[in-house]
C-alpha cells in the first residue's frame, strides 16, 4: 500500500541545483534576442539624461555610436534609433530631410559597427510634428491614413539611403506596410527588412517615452492605435501586416500584453514569420523606481520580466536594459 503521506513524484529533484536548473530549463533567453532603442538628439554635445527613465539618455551622434559599438560587443544584435529633431512642423519634414537627425544617425552607427548589428530606424512622424501626432492632419485635425502613408513612403526610402538595414513603421496607419515595401522595392532596396508594429495599444505606460522623444502631443491616439480591451484583433492586424510584406511583427507594449504577445507569436509563427515585443518606457521606468526604493532586487527583476517576454513567444525583444541585461545574462 502507498504511503500516501510520502509524496512518490518529486518534481523539486529537477531544482536542487544550479546546475539543473540549466539543464532543465524550458526557456533560455540570449543576447542576440536583444534589440536596444536609443533616442539621439540634434545639436547635443553630450548626453542629456531622460529623468523618467533612470539610466537612459537623449544621445549625441558621439555617444550614440560608442553605445553602438558596447551593444555589437554585449553580443547584441539589434539596435532601434529615434531621433529628437531641433524643429518641427505639421508635415513633420525632418523625418524625410536627407540630413536630419535620424537619418544621419543611421548613417553613423551603420558606418560604426556595419553588419555587426541589425540597425533598424522607427520609421514615424510623431517626432518630428508640431502637433505630436503619427501622421498628417485634416483640416479638421484629425490623422489623414492616406496622406500620412505617403509620406511612410518617402520616409522608408530616405532611411534605406542612409543604409538602414530594417524599418520599424509604428504609426498604426492602415496599408502602412504595404506602401513601404512598394516604396523600398520599386527605389531599389528589396533588401531593406520591415519590423512591423502590428498590435500597437493606446497605452498609459507610453508616458516616459514622450518625454524621451520631447513629443509635443496634446490629446490621445486612440483613433489610430489599438483599444486595450481587444485581443482577436491583434491577430487581424498581424496577418494583414504579413500579408503586406512584414517580415517581423510586434506587440507594443510587452508586459501588459502577454496573452496577445502568445496569440501572435501562435498565429505568426505558423507562417514562419518571428514575432517581436517591446518592453517599453513605462515598464522599464516601474522596475528601476521601485528598485531605487529598495523594494525588488533590480537585477533579478530586469531578467525575470526579459523572461516572461520571451516565454510568452517573443523572439526578439526591444528593451532598454539591453546592454545590460546581455551582461547579466553571462
Amino acid at each position: 500500500m502507498t504511503d500516501l503521506a510520502r509524496p512518490v513524484v518529486r518534481p523539486r529533484r529537477l531544482r536542487t541545483t544550479p546546475a539543473m536548473r540549466d539543464l532543465v530549463a524550458e526557456t533560455t533567453l540570449r543576447p542576440a534576442q536583444l534589440v536596444l532603442p536609443m533616442f539621439v538628439r540634434e545639436g547635443a554635445s553630450e548626453p542629456a539624461p531622460i529623468s523618467s527613465m533612470p539610466g537612459v539618455v537623449q544621445h549625441s551622434r558621439d555617444s550614440l555610436r560608442r553605445a553602438a559599438t558596447e551593444a555589437a560587443e554585449a553580443g547584441l544584435r539589434g539596435v532601434m534609433l529615434f531621433g529628437v529633431p531641433q524643429a518641427k512642423d505639421a508635415d513633420g519634414t525632418g523625418a524625410t530631410d536627407p540630413d536630419g537627425i535620424l537619418n544621419v544617425a543611421i548613417a553613423d552607427v551603420v558606418s560604426e559597427v556595419g553588419d555587426a548589428l541589425v540597425v533598424m530606424g522607427d520609421l514615424c512622424l510623431d517626432e518630428f510634428t508640431d502637433h505630436g501626432h503619427c501622421g498628417v492632419l485634416t483640416p479638421e485635425g484629425t490623422v489623414d491614413n492616406d496622406a500620412t502613408l505617403a509620406r511612410y513612403a518617402d520616409m522608408a526610402v530616405v532611411q534605406a539611403q542612409a543604409g538602414v538595414h530594417m524599418v520599424g513603421p509604428s504609426g498604426m496607419m492602415d496599408g502602412q506596410v504595404a506602401v513601404v515595401r512598394d516604396a523600398l522595392d520599386a527605389a531599389g532596396f528589396t533588401d531593406v527588412g520591415i519590423l512591423a508594429y502590428s498590435a500597437k495599444y493606446a497605452s498609459a505606460f507610453f508616458g516616459p517615452f514622450r518625454e524621451a522623444v520631447d513629443s509635443s502631443l496634446e490629446g490621445d491616439r486612440r483613433t489610430y492605435q489599438q483599444d486595450a480591451r481587444n485581443g482577436r484583433e491583434s491577430i487581424r492586424e498581424v496577418l494583414l501586416d504579413i500579408e503586406e510584406g512584414a517580415d517581423i511583427v510586434m506587440v507594443k507594449p510587452a508586459l501588459a500584453y502577454l496573452d496577445v504577445l502568445r496569440r501572435v507569436a501562435d498565429a505568426a509563427g505558423e507562417l514562419g514569420v518571428p514575432t517581436a515585443a517591446y518592453n517599453i518606457s513605462g515598464e522599464y521606468a516601474m522596475v528601476e523606481a521601485a528598485a531605487a526604493n529598495g523594494w525588488i532586487d533590480r537585477e533579478a527583476a530586469i531578467l525575470e520580466t526579459l523572461t516572461a517576454i520571451n516565454r510568452a513567444g517573443a523572439d526578439v525583444i526591444l528593451t532598454y536594459w539591453a546592454t545590460e541585461a546581455a551582461g547579466l545574462l553571462g
